[in-house]
């Protein structure tokens, strides 16, 4: 695993009362979000409290009222309902990351793969499952299976699929073996030493992968808008590229 840079927030503006910043974020962001946390918090005195879960369980917690100030979705559909929803400051949504989707192994010794129509991925689980995000909810399952789909092979292969909660859950059962292979983010292969890369897919086989982000509603504190600048400021693209993540203009 490559070690993060220690970066300071220079460009943050001083603020004198120290405050808190709830965040909500999808799980795949925990590695890269954690020490951007952390140095933000050292930089300016605020706390930042983060819950890691799927997207699609943040949004409805936010639609029901959970006090969260900023929010972090690994797809644009689900930032789309807390915003018809009116949980969103105007003018705050950005279009702030992408990724990739890559098919990981727990078995070190485990071929690469060219993934494809002709990919028998049921003869490579070899009586396994196939770990992924829940694929009707969850944003990492979703693309996972709209891209199975997309090469043909989502019908053959979804009976052997376990599904979990959110992509981290997922990445946990290919780690620990219970799973031979998994659909996962590359920023979550990368942090996990215990699983392998063994193909990736290709990228028109799914819808590009964003995380969208932005204050929300109950987000008024200074230090919330200030915690929002500094996702996107320089310090913080190192340290998401450190993870494999995409920065977006």
């Amino acid at each position: 695993m490559r070690l993060l840079p220690l970066i300071t927030f220079a460009v943050l503006p001083a603020i004198a009362a120290a405050e808190d910043v709830t965040l909500f974020a999808a799980a795949s962001m925990k590695t890269a979000l954690d020490p951007i946390a952390a140095q933000f918090q050292a930089a300016t005195g605020h706390q930042v409290a983060i819950s890691y879960a799927g997207s699609n369980t943040l949004a409805q917690q936010i639609m029901n009222g959970a006090p969260a100030d900023i929010f972090i979705s690994a797809s644009p559909q689900w930032m789309d309902e807390v915003e018809k929803a009116g949980q969103i400051a105007p003018g705050t949504r950005t279009d702030l990351l992408g990724n990739r989707l890559v098919l990981v192994a727990h078995d070190a010794a485990a071929a690469r793969v060219e993934l494809g129509p002709e990919t028998d991925l049921t003869a490579m689980l070899d009586g396994g499952k196939l770990a992924m995000a829940l694929v009707d909810s969850v944003p990492a399952g979703q693309y996972g299976k709209a891209a199975l789909t997309s090469l043909g092979l989502w019908d053959v292969v979804a009976p052997h699929v376990a599904q979990a909660d959110n992509v981290r859950a997922a990445l946990a059962l290919v780690s620990s073996g219970e799973a031979p292979l998994g659909i996962v983010y590359a920023t979550d292969a990368a942090a996990d030493p215990t699983v392998h890369v063994i193909g990736s897919f290709p990228e028109t086989s799914h819808d590009p992968i964003v995380y969208p982000a932005a204050r929300l509603a109950h987000g008024t504190d200074p230090a919330d808008a200030a915690f929002l600048a500094a996702l996107d400021a320089p310090a913080a693209d190192e340290l998401f590229r450190a993870q494999g993540f995409v920065v977006l203009d």
